[in-house]
């Protein structure tokens, strides 16, 4: 049960590198407003609507679930969710979600980080939401010294954060392509990006305890990275709301949790042993098994088959 890596202090714990985000669950103060939004701007099906709860997706499992609460409000200065992120199969299919977005003038920020090919939009409350296509034979981003280096292939450094040639990209699509036609199937959570109040104490949970793939702090950016087969991040978090930023109060909109599946039961229990050992509080839901992080934003664990089943509706 679980992976077992030598390190120069030992034999250290690993949680599976087939991990995988699963869905993300939002609090919304307008749910019917929000199901429009993210089917007809960002290219969702909705599964199913049960009472003032929603899940959509493209078809498979859920990727986002949202609950309505008409009293809640918007929280700042506070730990949550910084964005989620939507990884779609290839650029064409990125293509064809930026050109949606131009056509129906909704605001967006395409973005070449060399290592993906992205673009950032707020929801109609001011979630953040990322979406993006692997890119990886562009170049790579790592931490090196404590400092995020982004290099393309042929060797240049780049400062990761440049404006993406959106005209070569609109040249994957042709003139019979639909801009309505919805994300394909194959589309998933690429990552979750996180405010925290501590970088050290974040790795401490994620890494130590959890056994995600260290990929390393960037202090002078006030970010940090962890992941499962060594993918480039399937959860960053950052202090750019600041260090010991408390959490938002209970009911706010926003994060509630988001969910990590893991292959098989023996390999979820593997994660939930270390946890019960270190005396973290565990709370068995619907969906799996939460803990809190140290800031204090909820993670789901749950095995495969547990999950699919939840989303067999």
């Amino acid at each position: 049960m679980g992976t077992q890596v030598e390190s120069e202090s030992g034999t250290e714990f690993r949680i599976h590198p087939d991990t995988r985000p699963g869905h993300v669950h939002h609090t919304v103060g307008d749910l019917d407003r929000e199901l429009e939004f993210y089917q007809q701007v960002i290219g969702l099906q909705l599964h199913w609507r049960e009472g003032a709860s929603a899940g959509l997706g493209v078809g498979e499992a859920d990727l986002l679930r949202l609950t309505e609460n008409r009293q809640a409000r918007r929280s700042r200065g506070t730990t949550g969710m910084y964005h989620f992120a939507i990884l779609l199969p290839n650029r064409r299919e990125l293509a064809r979600v930026i050109a949606r977005l131009f056509s129906t003038r909704y605001v967006n920020y395409p973005t070449d980080h060399i290592m993906t090919k992205t673009t950032y939009l707020d929801d109609p409350e001011g979630n953040n939401i990322e979406i993006y296509a692997d890119t990886p034979e562009d170049g790579t981003m790592s931490f090196a010294d404590g400092k995020a280096e982004t290099r393309r292939a042929d060797g240049r450094l780049s400062d990761g954060r440049e404006p993406l040639d959106v005209e070569m990209l609109f040249r994957l699509l042709t003139p019979d392509d639909r801009l309505d036609q919805p994300m394909p199937r194959g589309t998933r959570i690429g990552h979750v990006h996180l405010y925290v109040s501590d970088l050290d104490a974040t790795r401490d949970f994620y890494h130590s305890l959890l056994g995600f793939d260290d990929m390393g702090i960037a202090r002078d950016f006030r970010m940090g990275m962890v992941s499962a087969g060594r993918y480039h991040h399937h959860i960053g978090f950052n202090t750019w709301v600041g260090e010991g930023a408390p959490p938002p109060p209970a009911g706010s909109l926003g994060l509630r949790y988001f969910t990590f599946v893991l292959p098989t039961n023996d390999e979820l229990e593997a994660v939930l042993t270390r946890a019960r050992r270190a005396d973290a509080p565990i709370e068995e839901t619907e969906d799996g098994y939460l803990l809190r992080d140290p800031a204090q934003n909820a993670i789901v664990l749950a095995d495969r088959a547990r999950h699919e089943a939840r989303h067999s509706r």
